[in-house]
């Protein structure tokens, strides 16, 4: 758009950088942008093919997190990331690349629903509502996208291709010897033909089709099973682990969380729990995120080891197998599957009464225990707690070394969920364990020797003795002895003593737990699976996607009371009697199937939206495979490929990120990409703060009515007290992005945000800082255009050597912040430049005028655009190559030297910078101030660091 085409206001007042005049700016750029399709990045191939020289570029793909459209819009701190990205993305295009940045929105999921069940709007009314009211606010800062590429996860066409990678997913499994996921149907292929042995020993043919189907459910990377969830009532849903807090409650809604037995959809993420470890080192991302999945993913060797139990076997988890002499007794979960198969009908003769919890009976005893453990979160369940609590099953176990009956408890700091839900006990060595023996007046045996002076009689001490570098006592029978090795060797020896007996194996151990991937709600991705009349689930096939969600009068899963442990789930979709009995023809006639009622997690549409931003009308395949390739696939230094930029909160580091590294490792074993990691590189942003102010009841009061006087803040004349933390509705201290572009205009919002600090670290907001950018720009303005007239003020001509040096070491310095998205210094050097400019007072040159709308084009794209068409150019600054520094300029012509006598600075020199450390030196000797303070002492050393430093020893 030239300036032709877009007249300015004719009144003098008009031609000032005012709010009004930046409104009209940003309105006309904004339409000019989207009209010429000045932010579509060209694909290799398909509807979306372009310039092939555009596409010859070096790519350049960069991603925010997905954003959920709420009902309340966004305040400042949410389009913080957006604007990171947006400069990062604009500076790519202007050095060289062809750039894919895009945004869409991530509809599924809680709050929408629960909008619905209140009001009885339909979510996808709300949503679409939310979605356009968050479009017009993010279209307002000016932020590139290619916008032919935004979707909402919520559109048919997009969870389509949700259901079919669900589908890719249940019909793989994990081949461990080929270390990769695999085709069931080879699986199937293997069973029959007998070069696979069947578990349970039958063949193939012998087996009924829900048989078969059981038996690849233990095989499958998408299975249906029962097993112990995270069940929170006053929600009326299931939780996965990490939607649990720490407190045992849930993250959204601070409802209690209940173990409960339930049939639920899993995803067989444990499968790839060593690549998702090994992968990492290959990542460029924080070391803190790296850290977090690190720990949550827990791998730990040891050995798994046998402990009989009546005609059955207790199989137990231990990383330490070196002290198996010291197991005194034993402890399983509340939860697991094999106490009520043992549990005796009374207790055995000699029971101490504190093991039986006062109860008449074991059975009692055991149920009264699993009801009181029930209530208490995992986090609860770990932490260390005064009382121990626990009850005696009434059973006994041999211990596999010393052939000694060993008591078996259960106890709520065993989890279900780690190991095999089942220790042994080595109170002498493990502090829970000691302090559980003491409790319970159970046996201590010493079994590594303490390397202090406390003994070997754990009676006497007041704490276990834990050591990884000693040696072995007490520890022979059974025809073996680790009696004086140290730990590594007793390890190695027990764990083949082990092996060779059949009773255990060294192994390797995970914290990382199978995704539960079950939600009890309607405002979810249907899962395409049906079952027959015996229960089997069959999958749909592809013609039958997209599975869409039926209308319904009553969105709302049945909630009970938060405390009602005992209840169960109830579905929306289950009462849809129509929808859920169909008829359906899958490949052998009519039948008639039952639809899966349960919905998916939210967390389903953002693992995999990457690849739909590189092909989003493709409706026959996930993606195009070269496009794929193009934008995603393996590069130097990046060998898992991925997204070059992805930017958004660190606390995702559990959640979605690690799901959408495993949906990727599956598309990538299962040939359908060729990027085994979503994300190269990831960037966490901070947050933006806000103060927020209680009145004396601790009610918060609106933060834009409050006065500061005389120290203090006040509310309509009251006193109220200011704290600091995140912005939101909640604490009535949200500021809008649409209130500060009215009141400055978004290219203020855009410098003020990208001003404020680092852009990894959290920063307070305060709007009345926000002037100071808006100042930058009226400067920049006036630099360029007579306020006046209107009229473009820069001169033909040479600048001077002082302008050309601040000119090109702001180019040079800038350039290189934002490349390493270290904006609020980029921008500290273009009001340092622009300031210089301002008091030279005189007309710019215009090669200095064009660098310098160059250089803050991407932090204030509306005004750059703006000043670059009236500087005479018709196209887009957008397109424009970013400026170069000339290195002529860049280097100072003199630094400045410090020289040190005994650490005190005795003399400045102002040097050459390439001065050499010899000529330094004799500069330095030279110099009447260092001769002097000198005074002719002996010198023993001269330290020289050209150019900056010369250190004299006397």
């Amino acid at each position: 758009m030239s300036e032709t085409n877009s007249p300015a206001p004719e009144a003098a007042e008009a031609h000032r950088y005012t709010a009004a005049l930046a409104a009209d700016i940003e309105a006309r750029w904004q339409d000019a942008w989207d009209a010429q399709g000045t932010y579509e990045a060209p694909n290799p191939t398909g509807d979306l093919a372009g310039d092939p020289a555009v596409v010859a570029r070096p790519k350049k793909f960069i991603m925010d997190m997905f954003p959920y459209p709420s009902g309340a819009g966004l305040h400042v701190g949410h389009p913080l990331g957006y604007i990171a990205t947006d400069v990062f993305a604009r500076h790519q295009r202007m050095t060289g690349h062809n750039v894919l940045h895009t945004l869409g929105f991530d509809a599924f999921g809680l709050p929408a629903e629960q909008y619905a069940v209140q009001t009885g709007t339909h979510p996808r009314v709300s949503t679409e509502a939310n979605i356009e009211n968050m479009k017009k606010q993010l279209r307002r800062l000016g932020l590139g996208h290619d916008k032919r590429r935004s979707f909402a996860t919520i559109d048919p066409d997009y969870y389509k291709w949700t259901q079919w990678i669900f589908l890719q997913i249940y019909n793989s499994w994990y081949d461990a010897d080929a270390g990769k996921a695999r085709p069931i149907d080879e699986l199937v292929a293997e069973f029959e033909a007998g070069t696979r042995e069947v578990p349970g020993g039958r063949a193939w043919s012998e087996l009924t089709a829900a048989e078969r189907s059981d038996v690849l459910g233990g095989y499958r990377l998408a299975y249906s099973s029962d097993a112990p969830v995270n069940w929170c009532p006053g929600l009326g849903t299931v939780l996965a682990n990490e939607e649990v807090t720490a407190d045992g409650r849930s993250e959204r809604g601070n409802f209690p969380v209940f173990k409960a037995r339930l049939s639920q959809w899993n995803m067989r993420i444990t499968a790839y729990a060593d690549r998702l470890l090994d992968d990492l080192d290959e990542l460029d991302w924080p070391e803190a995120i790296k850290l977090q999945q690190r720990n949550w993913i827990g791998r730990s060797e040891g050995a798994r080891v046998d402990f009989a139990l009546g005609d059955q076997a207790v199989t137990v988890f231990t990383t330490r197998p070196d002290t198996l002499f010291g197991a005194t007794y034993m402890v399983l979960a509340p939860e697991h599957p094999l106490v009520e198969a043992f549990v005796p009908a009374a207790w055995p003769e000699g029971t101490k009464e504190k093991w039986t919890g006062g109860h008449a009976t074991p059975a009692e005893a055991v149920a009264a225990y699993r009801a009181f453990s029930a209530a208490k979160s995992d986090v609860e369940r770990q932490a260390d707690a005064k009382e121990k609590t626990g009850v005696f099953t009434g059973e006994f176990a041999v211990n596999p070394v010393s052939g000694e009956q060993v008591p078996v408890f259960i106890a709520d700091y065993v989890l279900m969920g780690y190991g095999t839900g089942a220790i042994m006990a080595v109170p002498a060595h493990d502090s829970r364990d000691f302090e559980f023996a003491r409790a319970f007046d159970l046996p201590m045996r010493c079994v590594v020797q303490p390397s202090d002076d406390r003994g070997t009689d754990p009676a006497t001490w007041d704490d276990a003795f834990v050591s990884y570098d000693a040696k072995l006592v007490n520890s022979a029978g059974a025809g073996i002895s680790l009696d004086g090795l140290g730990v590594v060797e007793a390890k190695a020896v027990i764990t083949e003593w082990l092996t060779e007996r059949g009773i255990g194996e060294g192994t390797v151990n995970f914290r990382l737990r199978d995704w539960l991937f079950s939600r009890q709600r309607y405002w979810g991705e249907p899962f395409p699976i049906v079952y027959d009349e015996d229960g089997v689930a069959h999958a749909l096939p592809e013609s039958m996607l997209p599975l869409e969600l039926p209308e319904v009068d009553d969105y709302s899963p049945r909630t009970f009371e938060p405390d009602d442990a005992a209840s169960k789930p109830e579905t929306p979709l289950s009462r849809a009697e129509e929808w859920v009995h169909v008829e359906l023809d899958l490949g052998d006639g009519p039948k008639s199937y039952r639809r899966e009622t349960n919905t998916m997690p939210n967390w389903a549409g953002s693992c995999w939206y990457e690849l739909r931003y590189l092909d989003p009308n493709n409706s026959s395949a996930l993606v195009d495979p070269e496009i794929e390739q193009y934008w995603m696939g393996p590069r130097e230094g990046a060998p898992h490929g991925g997204v070059d930029l992805y930017v958004g909160g660190a606390e995702h580091a559990v959640l979605h990120l690690l799901y959408a590294r495993f949906w990727s490792k599956v598309l990538f074993d299962l040939g359908h990409v060729s990027s085994a990691e979503p994300f190269h590189k990831l960037f966490n942003q901070g947050m933006i703060q806000a103060y927020a102010y209680t009145d004396a009841r601790g009610v918060y009061v609106p933060a834009a009515e409050v006065e500061e006087r005389d120290g203090g803040y006040f509310h309509e004349g009251r006193p109220v007290k200011r704290e600091h933390g995140k912005m939101g509705k909640s604490l009535k201290n949200a500021v809008t992005p649409d209130e500060i572009c009215t009141e400055y205009g978004a290219d203020t919002l855009r410098l003020y945000e990208m001003a404020m600090g680092p852009l990894d670290v959290s920063r307070p907001w305060d709007t009345r800082a926000v002037v100071g950018q808006y100042r930058l720009l009226q400067r920049l303005w006036r630099n360029i255009v007579d306020e006046e007239t209107g009229a473009v003020t820069v001169v033909d001509g040479e600048p001077d050597e002082a302008t050309l040096r601040a000119l090109h070491k702001a180019i040079d310095g800038a350039g290189g912040d934002m490349a390493g998205l270290r904006f609020n210094t980029a921008i500290a050097k273009i009001t340092e430049l622009n300031n210089f400019l301002t008091k030279a007072g005189r007309p710019l040159e215009r090669s200095v005028a064009e660098r310098l709308v160059l250089l803050i084009a991407p932090l204030a794209p509306h005004i750059a655009e703006e000043l670059w068409h009236r500087l005479g150019h018709a196209e887009s600054v957008v397109h424009q190559d970013f400026p170069v520094a000339d290195p002529a300029y860049v280097v100072d012509e003199t630094v400045t030297c410090v020289v040190q006598i005994k650490g005190k600075v005795k003399a400045r020199l102002e040097v050459s910078p390439s001065i050499s450390d010899d000529d330094l030196e004799k500069l330095a000797l030279a110099d009447d101030a260092v001769v002097a303070a000198l005074g002719g002492a002996e010198i023993r050393k001269v330290i020289v660091r050209a150019p900056k430093l010369v250190n004299i020893v006397v």
